[in-house]
């Protein structure tokens, strides 16, 4: 036996020893198929690890993850294993470094690269295997992995096993180069290989279908190149017309040297009979590249112990004994990726950009970022080109996507225009729609009598309809989808189409003028017609969710239509309840500037949709802007249509609610009373209009801190609502949520929860979790908790209620400061003290950003930013925020406000622990006077007052005067809310009180 050579970093290893683990990249599969069979030839186990490397983890993680295998780690090194990720050399280098020098004893390599590697790759000392024979390269091997480099017995040696990756087919003709920048796609390609290697003999056929663009071509070269090892024979056919298949079929007779005459009938017939045979070769693949037409070619298919692998936009193959695979667009990972190979000039963050705007589609990545690539245009400038339509001056055609994206469709769009026009018609009436899931169910509604004559073919004639939708689906113009809220009608084939935007785009962007007007009209009426008029109900929104994408394509906003209209104005009322705030302003924007222009600025729809605009601007903050809109009409229709016209207590009520958000509490409830009164007088106390006054002056008094008016006007209200609209409603369950709070800021914690308790499971079923108003209730649950001391409940909810209302709203919703100011308070006492102070500042920073240093929010979210630095030991910093805080509050809102008190509560306890104990007993006793003057002896923030008191009275020496407060107090506390609860328990240990500003909905 011959001795073992090994190499420097790589010790002499038995063949008994532990499996191999063989780590490559996918587009070196034929590299690890042979090194492995020549392993397992030899009575070695293989492991194979394709090597991934996501750009989310880091490399160091990912190769000490490899070291976790038994026995050595083999890495197959080339140019692409290098760019997985894609990854920087840098990265690699810093990598192999930290993981592969400390140990190389675990890894051992391979090179197939042809172009530069890291540097740092010389630790793995990697055997050089291009150049060579497959016995020189099987030699290297096992030299490398320190194994016996004897040669294999001569049986084992000849039995059948993949291809060595240097040496081509036997027959080899027709495949295009490979695409060096193929990216992802492995499932598709593992899937392909697995129905084709289990299918039966004479049954191995399989389509690769999807629409044009997809890389359907690329795809199957991908596969060739992978899998061609397995094979003694790769025909690439590329099959436009059964002409041109039938001379490329007969030119393999020649290759395969078969004696044949020299007829073209001949030599195919010959072909195709040696393939059934398997002989002279068993193991064939075929590959059919673009066969669009399977009734052209289906019979001259090949058959027998080989595979035929198709490429088609057709899915009618399946009816041809062809298995199907789709080929669908991208993943957004693989577009990024890919885009960075074409362009990396751009980073990840423009290449999502990039991938986004072209719907993922990689002819258009491949010709676009070749394009990108040679220019120095930003990214965001170049998608503003693309949205006037794609055109050859503004893309870059490559050897691997040769033919451009326009010009690919505009082939197929003309063959269907001659072979079955109405899909074409079809088509361009789905432009109308958004691009993406297009919901043609709805034009079945539309009377047919009012259909226009262009079109009244397609949609009267459900035989018509059914074959355009065919033709495209056929073709995979469109995907079919099913629509669960559509009734049953098997005379419309599928309830919704998938449309690709940039198909979209292309077909939209040949529409003459003289057509336009009849797909149009078309689109307009099916959505009027679709609108269920109930946007305030919560069954109904999913409804307008499918609707509202399809308004800006249909250019409602250039109906007169009053259906279409009230249509624009469903969606916008829908927008502001259901929390699509971004989507409602854009809307309303548009329609108040078009509808000025079209209907007059005195028309009705004009002020109707100035209070929606107003409405959905008002629920993001904006409040200066709101009240500039609403004052303007309030003034002009009190002297158009008098004080008690509808449209203007309408435009009144959301003046008032404008005031309420600037902080301007005084004005608001003046005006909240008076359209109570006139509303009442107006049209009743039951109407709903009644109902949304009582329920605004219950707000507006909360914010006065008249907590106890606020209670008994919120409780009216919400039993008229259950008994008038229903126990469920939206506006019910929002009163739930007042009333609750009502409860609460009174001291009545006990029943605020169980009612809170039930209305957050109410919300949850009726709204869903993420709806801003479940968000809401559960908010003031988790406050409820705290109250009553339940911390364990209350810190994660108040964290989930953060953390999807950022997700859902954004961070500078005021919902979402609302939300954060709370766990910020939360976080001070019972999590982390340093993210507490961060969330407090960006708090307090975001309400003075929003409503002005002035505001009562601003000095509120002071004050609890103070007590955050008195917990760190900032006590200066502590004493002067919340001084600063108790002067802006209390000109904001006056001494006597329940705001104001609780400032004066903190500042006191900021004086006390700075060594002022004079200036604190002075400002505690005259806060618990305040106190029980706006809020009574036994309100929970009076009685925080009092024990504040008692303890600067302590710090003055002066016990019995201390003392006697002290008992008077915790004697109430305990009657009050209970001798266990945690905030009597806390007064007992004398722990000094404080107080958490809370802002409150407007």
């Amino acid at each position: 036996m011959s001795e073992t050579r090994t190499t420097d970093a790589t010790p002499r290893r038995s063949a008994a020893e532990a499996a191999v683990t063989i780590s490559f990249a996918g587009f070196n599969r034929p590299w690890a198929a042979w090194i492995g069979d020549r392993l397992r030839r030899r009575g070695h186990t293989v492991v194979f690890q394709r090597w991934d490397a996501p750009a989310e983890e880091s490399l160091e993680d990912l190769l000490s993850d490899l070291k976790l295998a038994p026995g050595p780690v083999l890495l197959i090194l080339s140019d692409w294993y290098f760019q997985m990720g894609p990854r920087s050399h840098a990265e690699w280098n810093a990598a192999l470094r930290s993981v592969v020098a400390p140990d190389p004893g675990r890894f051992a390599a391979v090179t197939v690269a042809s172009g530069t590697v890291p540097t740092a790759s010389s630790v793995l000392a990697p055997a050089e295997l291009t150049g060579v024979g497959d016995r020189e390269a099987e030699r290297r091997v096992l030299e490398r992995l320190g194994l016996p480099t004897d040669r294999l017995p001569a049986k084992a040696a000849a039995a059948p096993g993949p291809r060595f990756p240097l040496d081509s087919p036997e027959i080899w003709g027709g495949v295009p180069r490979r695409n060096t920048r193929f990216t992802g796609r492995e499932p598709l390609l593992n899937d392909a290989y697995h129905i084709l290697q289990e299918a039966e003999e004479g049954a191995g056929v399989l389509t690769l279908f999807g629409m044009s663009g997809v890389g359907k071509t690329q795809l199957a070269a991908e596969y060739v190149y992978r899998f061609s090892s397995e094979y003694d024979v790769v025909w690439w056919i590329s099959a436009q017309n059964r002409s041109t298949y039938r001379r490329s079929l007969a030119e393999l007779a020649t290759a395969l040297g078969l004696k044949t005459g020299p007829e073209y009938g001949e030599r195919l017939r010959a072909a195709l009979a040696a393939l059934r045979r398997g002989d002279p070769y068993a193991r064939w693949l075929v590959v059919v590249d673009g066969a669009d037409e399977p009734e052209e070619l289906w019979d001259l298919l090949p058959t027998g112990t080989g595979h035929v692998l198709i490429s088609s936009r057709n899915v009618e193959w399946s009816q041809h004994n062809s298995a199907l695979l789709e080929v669908p667009v991208y993943s957004r990972a693989e577009s990024v990726s890919f885009v960075r190979r074409r362009a990396p000039r751009l980073d990840e963050a423009e290449a999502a950009q990039l991938a986004d705007a072209l719907g993922d589609m990689p002819l258009l990545l491949d010709q676009t970022a070749g394009w990108l690539n040679d220019s120095d245009l930003p990214v965001s400038e170049y998608i503003g080109l693309l949205d006037g339509g794609i055109d050859n001056t503004i893309v870059k055609v490559s050897a691997d996507f040769p033919v451009a994206f326009q010009t690919a469709w505009s082939i197929l769009l003309n063959r269907l225009r001659d072979t079955v026009p109405e899909s074409i018609d079809l088509l361009r009436l789905c432009t109308y729609f958004a691009p993406g899931l297009i919901p043609v169910w709805l034009l079945r509604d539309i009377p047919s009598g009012e259909v226009p004559e262009q079109l009244a073919g397609l949609l009267n004639d459900p035989l018509r309809w059914n074959r355009a939708v065919n033709q495209l689906r056929q073709y995979s113009v469109v995907r079919l989808e099913s629509h669960e809220g559509a009734t049953e009608d098997a005379t419309w084939s599928g309830e919704s189409l998938y449309l690709h935007r940039m198909v979209h785009q292309i077909v939209h962007s040949d529409i003459s003028d003289r057509d336009r007007d009849g797909f149009v009209d078309v689109v307009r009426h099916a959505l009027a017609v679709a609108d269920p008029g109930r946007p305030t109900d919560t069954r109904q929104w999913p409804r307008y969710a499918e609707i509202a994408p399809h308004l800006k394509y249909a250019d409602v906003l250039g109906s007169t239509d009053p259906k279409v209209q009230n249509l624009v104005l469903n969606c916008l009322r829908y927008m502001y309840l259901s929390g699509e705030y971004d989507a409602g302003i854009t809307l309303g924007e548009r329609a108040l500037k078009a509808w000025r222009t079209t209907l007059g600025e005195d028309h009705p729809r004009v002020w109707d949709v100035t209070h929606h605009y107003a409405n959905v601007l008002r629920a993001v903050g904006d409040y200066a802007s709101t009240e500039a809109v609403e004052r303007a009409a309030v003034d002009h229709l009190r002297r158009t249509k008098g004080e008690t016209d509808l449209d203007h207590l309408r435009a009144a009520g959301g003046l008032a609610a404008d005031l309420r958000g600037l902080g301007r509490y005084e004005e608001a409830l003046a005006l909240s009373e008076w359209l109570l009164t006139t509303y009442r007088d107006l049209v009743g106390a039951e109407d709903s209009r009644t109902l949304n006054a009582q329920n605004n002056y219950a707000v507006s008094l909360r914010l006065l801190g008249r907590y106890q008016d606020s209670l008994e006007l919120d409780r009216r209200t919400m039993e008229d609502r259950r008994r008038l609209l229903r126990p469920r409603h939206p506006w019910s369950l929002s009163s739930q949520i007042s009333y609750s709070a009502d409860l609460r800021l009174v001291g009545r914690y006990a029943e605020a929860e169980s009612l809170q308790d039930t209305s957050v499971r109410e919300h949850r079923i009726v709204m869903g979790e993420d709806h801003q108003q479940t968000l809401r209730a559960e908010h003031n649950l988790a406050l409820c908790w705290y109250r009553n001391g339940d911390r364990n409940q209350a810190g994660p909810l108040l964290t989930s209620v953060a953390e999807r209302s950022e997700r859902m709203l954004g961070e500078r919703d005021p919902v979402t400061v609302l939300f954060l100011s709370s766990l910020s308070c939360y976080l001070r006492e019972h999590g982390d003290i340093d993210e507490s102070r961060r969330m407090a500042e960006r708090v307090n920073v975001a309400y003075e950003r929003m409503l002005g240093s002035g505001h009562p929010y601003t000095a509120g979210t002071r004050s609890n930013l103070s007590l955050v630095l008195r917990n760190v030991g900032e006590r200066r910093q502590a004493l002067q925020t919340a001084e600063s805080a108790l002067t802006a509050m209390s000109a904001a809102v006056g001494e006597f406000h329940p705001w104001t008190l609780g400032c004066e509560i903190n500042a006191s306890a900021m004086r006390n622990v700075t060594g002022d104990a004079e200036g604190a007993a002075q400002l505690s006793g005259a806060t618990v006077g305040r106190a029980t003057e706006s809020l009574g002896r036994t309100h929970p923030l009076t009685l925080s007052a009092r024990i504040a008191h008692a303890a600067d009275l302590r710090a003055l020496r002066k016990r019995g005067s201390a003392d006697k407060e002290e008992e008077a107090a915790l004697g109430d506390l305990s009657a009050t809310l209970g001798g266990q609860h945690v905030h009597t328990v806390a007064a007992r240990s004398r722990q000094r009180p404080f107080w958490d500003f809370e802002p409150q909905s407007t």
